[in-house]
């Protein structure tokens, strides 16, 4: 018995002993888990703790985990499935393409209703739209419809808040669920989530919407437009803020903000965070609380001094002064502070997630704006300072292209609307992201007239200077002939034909009298062709398919030329393919006196204008002419003397913001252009209705003259190129 109680007791201990040495240490930690466990959470510091953690943000800014006002995921998702029915839309299913096949692409507004109030704001969208040259009155015609009920602001709280239009859209014969109907909003949803509920059943339509979410957007389909003011000028619109004189693209501020700062609610977390960037030397960032009825009620310990720090600058000043500018959010994505920013030459920080930016179907924003993250704050100014001086540059000078191709005037906004749908019909003849972000722009690069780059006046310089091809078109006008051609005629062919670039000769038969037989034209060295045209001058920029070079000379059946002018004169336009280079030349002035613009043909030290009765220009601007401009301008020139010649320049001006080129010319065409009191008259009338229509005075004044080498100098004739040119 002794014996068993022994080994029994052996065995234990050899038991403990194993179990120390193999399992002591699992033992240990299975003990106190749960001890340590509750240590390591005592010993973690609380996000008020401002002894064991370091803030970055006030305390009161911490004490929740999120904003319970901001929907989440999920949340936007229900909405948008609610207010999107159709939101799998694409061109391809919720588009009726024939609809554009018969007519073209025309647009169509619905009738608008006496009763029914319109704000500023979309009146001048129905504006534009109206003044577009794809407008039809004939809803049989069109392929796209616009409503005529005010769906601009659907925030339900709102005075200008449109009350059932479900009930009302059903009622239009014309709705069709929707479907070829383009809708454009600015604000949707309210307080305190702001959603993109619209209020109404958009059915099949295409939505032109300002703050649209990317989770919302249909690619392909809906279109994201610029939340713009109600003071937004309806066509023309201010010039950009970058000079070819203006200060180095190092300012003296590099990051600016200047705004609102929400207390409560959707987009305050991010405005809220903005002081922690301001360091009071190179980067501003000023906010205020002090705005809406209860803003005492909602104010936090920052409100004075911010209230206080906010007035000691003035928002123009700091746009004028600052490269970057900070573009956070507001309530909804989108701010008014984004167009600001890119018409002053002040590079957009953009702060708002989520948000599809304006036209990003057509335009690469990282040419002009620099994208930031809101949950990354405090990088961007790191970021910023990084960025190259050469490539700042680069950003401002996009700013001011997209500010003025774009975003200026309503006009624009709309009509880039309209080309990026038009676009979509017809993929094969579309503009290409290249021709849509490089100078002059999608809205002035017309796919019908090409694709290619090389086919238009405008990219030599981008396709590494590639001058046009070496031969032009004479296209002579003539309008009072006899039964047989007049001498200057006779004259004007013969010098044209005796040009070593001139590839053909058009004649464009304007009289009412019968054409005269080819037997009575005279033999030259190039085709002669004669071409019936109506008696209106506009006919004259008509894009023939006879022209079939790059280059075209304009004429009048009284142009007095000699083919070493012509010669000359078309070297020039080969290095300068985008603008009208000729010999008259006239000038615009504004007259303070009659307080409109004037009209002189008195040879003085500026010019502005180039009369196309002896010019040379790209036959793209036939097309420009034809088929970009309203057919009322067209009728307004041909009720007006001398007004077609105003009409080119000024197109050319606007597209190039050039311009046009004076080359040296013989004495005998002094007096040539020369304009009587009734004809200066009208003239100055059509100037001022033409400005009237753009919004601003596209041309723009020079003091430049090109003549050849050794011109009017006292050398031997035998040593001049053109030596006819110095001959009376």
């Amino acid at each position: 018995m002794q014996t068993r109680k022994k080994y029994i007791f052996f065995a234990l201990l050899a038991s403990w002993l194993l179990l120390f040495f193999f399992g002591g240490d699992q033992l240990h930690r299975f003990a106190f888990f749960s001890e340590r466990k509750a240590e390591a959470q005592r010993n973690w510091p609380h996000w008020t703790d401002q002894s064991l953690l370091k803030s970055f943000a006030d305390p009161e800014e911490l004490q929740s985990d999120g904003d319970p006002s901001v929907p989440s995921p999920r949340e936007r998702r229900a909405a948008q499935l609610s207010i999107y029915k159709n939101s799998r839309c694409r061109m391809e299913t919720c588009f009726d393409f024939s609809r554009c096949e018969k007519r073209g692409f025309r647009v169509f507004t619905y009738p608008r209703d006496r009763d029914q109030p319109i704000s500023e704001s979309y009146s001048k969208i129905l504006t534009s739209i109206e003044r577009s040259r794809y407008y039809t009155t004939n809803p049989e015609e069109a392929c796209l419809f616009i409503l005529s009920i005010d769906t601009l602001d659907r925030d339900h709280l709102s005075g200008q808040y449109i009350h059932n239009v479900d009930e009302k859209i059903r009622g239009f014969p014309l709705w069709n669920g929707g479907r070829n109907h383009l809708i454009f909003n600015l604000y949707s949803g309210t307080w305190p989530n702001y959603t993109e509920d619209l209020g109404f059943d958009i059915g099949q339509a295409i939505l032109a919407k300002a703050s649209f979410y990317t989770e919302s957007f249909r690619p392909g389909f809906d279109i994201s437009i610029p939340l713009f003011p109600k003071d937004h000028p309806q066509h023309g619109g201010e010039r950009g803020w970058l000079y070819q004189d203006s200060v180095p693209p190092k300012k003296k501020y590099l990051l600016v903000f200047k705004g609102k700062r929400y207390l409560t609610g959707i987009g305050s977390g991010t405005r809220n965070a903005l002081h922690h960037i301001h360091n009071g030397k190179d980067i501003i960032s000023l906010t205020t609380c002090k705005h809406g009825k209860d803003w005492e009620r909602h104010k936090d310990t920052r409100c004075d001094k911010d209230n206080l720090n906010y007035e000691k600058f003035d928002y123009q000043e700091l746009l004028h002064n600052s490269t970057f500018c900070i573009v956070p959010r507001g309530r909804r994505l989108g701010s008014f502070r984004f167009l600001e920013a890119l018409q002053a030459a002040c590079i957009p920080v953009l702060l708002s997630d989520g948000w599809e930016l304006p036209f990003a179907e057509a335009i690469d924003w990282g040419k002009a704006a620099v994208v930031g993250n809101e949950r990354l704050l405090l990088q961007i100014p790191s970021a910023v300072r990084c960025i190259p001086p050469e490539r700042v540059l680069a950003f401002q000078q996009q700013t001011q292209f997209l500010w003025d191709a774009y975003f200026s005037s309503v006009d624009k906004i709309v009509h880039t609307t309209l080309e990026i749908i038009k676009d979509r019909l017809l993929q094969h003849r579309s503009r290409s992201r290249f021709l849509w972000n490089t100078l002059p722009g999608g809205l002035l690069a017309l796919p019908d007239f090409s694709t290619h780059l090389g086919d238009f006046p405008f990219y030599h310089l981008q396709r590494g200077r590639i001058l046009p091809a070496p031969k032009f078109t004479a296209f002579i006008r003539a309008t009072s002939m006899a039964g047989s051609l007049s001498q200057p005629i006779l004259r004007l062919i013969q010098a044209v034909s005796g040009s070593q670039y001139c590839a053909q000769i058009l004649v464009l038969w304007s009289s009412e009298k019968p054409s005269l037989p080819s037997g009575k034209w005279p033999q030259t060295t190039v085709p002669l062709t004669v071409i019936q045209g109506r008696s209106k001058v506009s006919d004259r920029f008509f894009p023939y398919a006879a022209i079939q070079t790059d280059a075209v000379l304009s004429l009048d059946e009284h142009t007095s030329l000699s083919t070493s002018e012509v010669d000359f004169a078309f070297v020039v336009w080969r290095s300068f393919p985008e603008r009208i280079v000729g010999f008259p030349a006239q000038s615009h002035f504004w007259d303070t006196e009659q307080r409109r613009w004037g009209y002189t043909s008195k040879w003085t030290n500026e010019l502005s204008i180039i009369l196309t009765t002896a010019a040379f220009y790209h036959r793209y601007y036939h097309s420009l002419f034809t088929e970009y401009l309203p057919a009322r301008l067209r009728e307004l020139v041909d009720g007006l003397a001398t007004c077609e010649d105003l009409l080119m320049n000024i197109l050319v001006a606007a597209v190039t913001k050039l311009p046009p080129i004076k080359v040296a010319q013989r004495r005998q065409h002094k007096e040539a252009g020369t304009a009587g009191g009734r004809h200066l008259s009208q003239q100055q009338d059509c100037l001022n209705q033409l400005v009237d229509w753009f919004g601003y005075m596209p041309l723009v004044s020079s003091q430049l003259r090109l003549d050849p080498v050794l011109f009017k100098d006292q050398v031997s004739i035998l040593r001049k190129k053109y030596p006819h040119l110095d001959k009376p």
